[in-house]
Parts: C-alpha cells; sequence; structure tokens
C-alpha cells in the first residue's frame, strides 16, 4: 500500500490525547492571543492620546482555587472593576490623576482561569500562562502591568515575568496581615500561604518588606529569616511608621513592585476577605505609605478581596477599587 494510502488510514489520535494535549495547548495559546491583542489596542489608544511613560494596565487573574480556606477571590476583578467607575465617587485621585484618560488607566482584560483549569491545565502551566500574560501586557509600551486578583498565589508567576521582562530583580512592597512564605502550605507550592516563598527562592527580590503583618507563626519567622525578609509587624506599628512613610525604593534593582493584601486592613475598614485578622492598619495608614513612597513602581497587584463575605454593601469592593486607583496614580507618568 502507497505511503498516501496508509496516512489516510492512520488512527486519529484519542479523544483524551488530545483533550489532555493539544486542545489544552490551543486553549493556551488562545487565551493569550486574547490578552495580547486587547493590551496591543490599548497601548495603541495610549499613543493616539498622546502617549506617556508609563500607563498602568489592569489584568485580571480571577484564580481561587490555591486558597486555603475560602475560594471567593476568584470572583473579585470584576467587583473591583465595577467600583473603580462607580457613579457614587468621581474618576480623580486623590493626588487629581485623572482616570479616564487612557494615558493613566487602561484594561487587557482577564486571563481566563477557569477555562485554562477546565480543559486541565494545571497550576504549573497555569502559572506560566500568567505569566507569560502579565509579560505580554510589558511588552506593549508603555503599559505596566496592575493585576487584580484573586488569591495571592497570582503574585509568583506576576512578579516573575516583571523580573524576567526588566531582567532582574525589583524591590518589593508587600502589604498583608500574613507573610506568605510556607514552604508549601498544606502541600501545596503554590499555595497563596506560600506565593512570596517560590519569589525569594527564584530571587526575584532585592528587597521584599512585607507591612501589616500580625499573623505568623515559627515557620513563617524561619522563613523570613532565611531569605532576608524586612518584616513590619503590627504590634510594632508605631515604631515603624516615620520610616515607612518615608521610603525610597528601586535602587540598585529593575524597580518597585507593589502587592497589596486587602487584608493588611482592619476588618472594620475591609470585611470582605477571607481571612479577617483584627488590628490591622487603617486605609489611611497604607495610604501613607504608599503616597509618600519614592521609586519607580514597574508592576503592582491587589488581591484577596472576597465578594462572597462583602456583605456591607459593597464596601470593601469600593476599598479594593481604591486601592487600584490611588496605585494607579503612583505607577502612571506623562
Amino acid at each position: 500500500m502507497g505511503q498516501g494510502s496508509s496516512a489516510l488510514h492512520r488512527k486519529p489520535p484519542s479523544a483524551a490525547n488530545y483533550t489532555s494535549e493539544t486542545g489544552r495547548d490551543r486553549v493556551v495559546e488562545a487565551s493569550l492571543t486574547m490578552v495580547r491583542e486587547r493590551a496591543m489596542l490599548k497601548a495603541e489608544s495610549v499613543r493616539r492620546a498622546g502617549g506617556a511613560k508609563a500607563t498602568s494596565c489592569l489584568l485580571g487573574v480571577p484564580l481561587g482555587h490555591n486558597s486555603s480556606f475560602l475560594q471567593g477571590p476568584a470572583f473579585a476583578p470584576p467587583r473591583i472593576r465595577e467600583a473603580i467607575w462607580c457613579d457614587s465617587t468621581n474618576s480623580t485621585t486623590e493626588a487629581g490623576v485623572e482616570l479616564k484618560d487612557p494615558r493613566i488607566l487602561t484594561d487587557a482584560g482577564d486571563v481566563p482561569v477557569q477555562e485554562l483549569r477546565d480543559c486541565n491545565v494545571d497550576d504549573v502551566l497555569l502559572m506560566k500562562t500568567i505569566s507569560d500574560a502579565v509579560a505580554v501586557v510589558m511588552q506593549e509600551k508603555p503599559l505596566r502591568p496592575l493585576v487584580l486578583g484573586g488569591d495571592h498565589s497570582i503574585s509568583y508567576p506576576s512578579i516573575r515575568a516583571v523580573t524576567e521582562v526588566l531582567g532582574g530583580p525589583v524591590d518589593i512592597l508587600h502589604f498583608d496581615a500574613h507573610p506568605d512564605l510556607y514552604d508549601a502550605f498544606e502541600g501545596n507550592k503554590y499555595s497563596h500561604a506560600s506565593s512570596f516563598a517560590r519569589i525569594m527562592e527564584e530571587k526575584r527580590a532585592h528587597r521584599l518588606l512585607q507591612v501589616g503583618i500580625r499573623s505568623i507563626n515559627k515557620e513563617g519567622r524561619d522563613q523570613a529569616a532565611r531569605f532576608n525578609v524586612e518584616l513590619f509587624e503590627m504590634r510594632h506599628y508605631t515604631e515603624h511608621r516615620a520610616y515607612l512613610e518615608n521610603l525610597e525604593l528601586g535602587k540598585d534593582c529593575k524597580g518597585v513592585y507593589v502587592s497589596i493584601d486587602v487584608d493588611v486592613l482592619d476588618p472594620s475598614y475591609a470585611p470582605g476577605v477571607s481571612h479577617l485578622e483584627p488590628g490591622g492598619l487603617s486605609f489611611r495608614d497604607v495610604m501613607n505609605v504608599l503616597q509618600s513612597l519614592k521609586g519607580e513602581i514597574v508592576g503592582g497587584d491587589v488581591v484577596e478581596f472576597n465578594p462572597q463575605r462583602d456583605t456591607v454593601d459593597g464596601m470593601t469592593a469600593m476599598v479594593a477599587a481604591k486601592l487600584v486607583r490611588e496605585l494607579t496614580a503612583k505607577m502612571s507618568v506623562l
């Protein structure tokens, strides 16, 4: 029988192989293409508006399955977007930055996390896909990624992408009630409680400053000592306040990355989180540190808002949105 005839009778790949390999790869590529096309369009709109040195670009990562308690943060990105543009407030930040200016804030949409998981994308590939999506945004000058979580596991692939694109480590300013330094919480090395262990193992951070910590055990302290983390615990916050409100970061590295876990705030300010830890920072405490920060912010994220616990008329959604708005004002440069 000739070669052509043999080819006609070759068995097609099994459905299982198609789903686990070919179909999975196609979904990953389609997901990245979607983010790429949006980022290209948004970068072009910035140029048409007169250009900028840096423009904050939202990228939603609706991931919740690496949470150790509740998975509600997966529903956060659309709620944060809705609150950013809510008619109850105007579109100007405290420093007078106009968010409706496309040179200040734009949006590349979401990484379709659930669709990827439905196609058997495991966490190794999912983390790579998130990293690739963040890199795609960064490759469209002058866009800089401002990632909407999702749980805190998304900070690892985001920071990995930022450091790979920029070619070196960054200073990380991390606001959180928890250090997220477990080696592998409950056996999951991609847990939201382990994200900064992965970041530090891979030497992605020049400095890691963790502000607002008030839930830390022996493993957390051991890991912090191992990685030379600069811990600013709530029990000593009065002593640290002056230093933190005069930070200058980004020297001798590729810039500053800001990661804000909404549970850094006292629950009286933000009850819509999975892990309620009393005794946290006020919203103004966080603003004072962020607004006084000196240094070039090259990326950031706002994570761990849980809409399923936001029972006080969407209050925490507005808090998360305000954090995004004010971080945008620091990141974007005309």
